[in-house]
């Protein structure tokens, strides 16, 4: 007998970032070296372009597959950047941000110390992606996070703490 099928299959979760990458089997490549991805899949099209193809990194599926202009499917360097940002939690973030440096990604923004409790830094990977990478070091309230923010000379927003119901 068959099991009944879950809305979420398992494995995944609710949000997944499916990724458009020129040359995807090279970012697997990548996200195996930098990240420490386990690859789960990977199907070519007659072509040989990735169709589709997964990664579970940190425990997470990021889904990818390669540039096709024909279907408009371009990624970050086509588009010339990318508004996205992929965010990472680790135990430890400085080796983890280290390795994919090493691996061939770019910073972009070098591993420190945040006002809201994260040890946070920020990468491009070879294919123009955006990730970030943070290790929590303190849960802190709105308002400390507020008063951290005013001792570096921010303004906080006051509906970032306050949400706004329609």
């Amino acid at each position: 007998m068959t099991e009944p099928l879950r809305g979420v299959p398992e494995g995944m979760h609710s949000v997944t970032p499916h990724l458009i990458c020129a040359g995807a089997a090279d970012a697997i490549d990548f996200y195996v070296r930098a990240f420490g991805a386990t690859e789960i899949a990977r199907m070519p099209g007659p072509d040989g372009k990735l169709m589709h193809a997964a990664v579970s990194i940190l425990g997470s599926t990021v889904m990818l597959f390669d540039e096709m202009p024909e279907w408009g499917a371009l990624g970050p360097k086509a588009l010339k950047g990318s508004p996205v940002t992929i965010h990472l939690f680790c135990d430890d973030v400085d080796s983890f941000f280290a390795r994919a440096i090493e691996a061939g990604g770019t910073v972009i923004m070098p591993v420190a110390d945040m006002f809201w409790g994260d040890r946070y830094g920020k990468l491009e990977d070879p294919f123009g992606h955006h990730w970030s990478v943070a290790t929590q070091l303190r849960k802190l309230t709105p308002e400390e996070i507020r008063e951290n923010m005013m001792k570096m000379g921010g303004m906080p927003c006051p509906e970032a703490t306050q949400p706004q119901h329609a």
